[in-house]
């Protein structure tokens, strides 16, 4: 599967490292999960790699799309970390539960670091999900901004039947997406939720046939930058302050973010 910036020929990555490819084509980065034959389990050092490539987009880059390679877009958390002796290098989960308090939250802390820089209020982010996308996979794509799903796409929530709760930031937008108590019932159950579901309770943005998966992401890319920048950064901050502003107080943002809006199309701005 091929989405912008990865085709052949194209650019060369900017990063590619423990199952984590980021290629960037002037204004749209794709990070690519590139692990398929482990359907893109995730890892902590495929957690700090995601991390390192937010740090490395160029500022000229206003749209990132965040795809996985072959039949799934990510599986989940790769079951090894579930064994005794977890993954080389890294502390176990029981090394980490027997451990200082402090040292387990700032762990966690850390590995949520891959989930949280996809809602940058300078770029809007576009997970491409095919296939299953369960429990870390299912947050990655819920820590975008935009979804467009694969009619094939599974998605599923199976931390709690693992006596976990979800930890990787999905749960702020689950619930803001599709309300607290659908939230809690897939979350509680594990249960798969498919396309036409997904799309008909706000998972989805749009579903579309497999095939044609990486030319709908690229239409909506080019969609969005056809807007100006200045004009998208301010829409999306307005919007994501929504839910900490009560009617008054957006209204009284609206007013601020027109007024800086309308200075810079003057010439007049700062």
């Amino acid at each position: 599967m091929v989405s912008p910036g990865s085709e052949l020929g194209g650019p060369a990555p900017v990063l590619d490292k423990d199952g984590v490819r980021l290629t960037v084509d002037e204004a749209v980065a794709t990070v690519t999960l590139a692990n398929p034959a482990k359907r893109n389990a995730q890892s902590p050092a495929l957690w700090r790699a995601l991390a390192e490539a937010g740090r490395m987009l160029p500022g000229s880059v206003r749209v990132v799309v965040l795809r996985g390679e072959g039949k799934s877009f990510s599986a989940g958390l790769d079951r090894q970390a579930f064994t005794p002796e977890g993954f080389d290098g890294e502390p176990s989960f029981i090394d980490l539960a027997r451990g200082d308090d402090g040292v387990l939250d700032a762990t966690i802390a850390e590995y949520q670091e891959a989930f949280t820089w996809w809602r940058r209020s300078d770029i809007v982010s576009i997970a491409a999900v095919q296939g299953h996308a369960i429990g870390a996979g299912f947050q990655l794509a819920l820590g975008c901004d935009l979804r467009i799903v694969a009619d094939d796409v599974q998605f599923a929530m199976r931390e709690t039947s693992l006596g976990l709760v979800p930890d990787l930031t999905g749960t702020h937008p689950l619930v803001g997406l599709v309300g607290y108590a659908r939230a809690l019932e897939i979350c509680a159950t594990g249960r798969f939720v498919q396309a036409a579901e997904a799309e008909r309770i706000g998972l989805a943005n749009l579903v579309v046939p497999a095939d044609q998966l990486d030319a709908s992401v690229s239409d909506l890319a080019a969609a969005l930058l056809a807007a100006p920048r200045d004009a998208v950064i301010e829409t999306k901050a307005l919007l994501q302050g929504v839910s900490g502003r009560t009617y008054e107080e957006q209204r009284t943002a609206e007013r601020a973010a027109q007024g800086r809006r309308l200075r810079d199309l003057a010439g007049i701005g700062e």
